[in-house]
């Protein structure tokens, strides 16, 4: 199965804005959740990436922590990017 950088909904999760750090959990058409690490100075930048496990990952079909979404930072990235504007 292919990795669906197609985010679908956004919710906030933690915020810090003294040192700039926010967490958001998306969820993807395919179901599959992620916490997304950015910072804001002044434009988003995606520092890390973590699959949250309520389905096995759409790439290598494990269903334990895996970095497979690491790979799609840069995707990710655009599409939370353009969600948010």
């Amino acid at each position: 199965m292919a990795f669906s950088s197609e985010i679908k909904h956004i919710q906030t999760s933690d915020v810090n804005e003294k040192s700039g750090l926010y967490q958001y959990v998306v969820t993807t058409v395919d179901q599959s959740k992620y916490r997304l690490f950015l910072t804001k100075d002044p434009d988003w930048k995606l520092k890390d990436v973590n699959r949250l496990l309520n389905f096995p990952c759409p790439v290598c079909r494990k269903d334990y922590y895996c970095k497979c979404a690491n790979k799609h930072m840069p995707e990710l990235e655009a599409e939370f990017i353009k969600q948010m504007s």
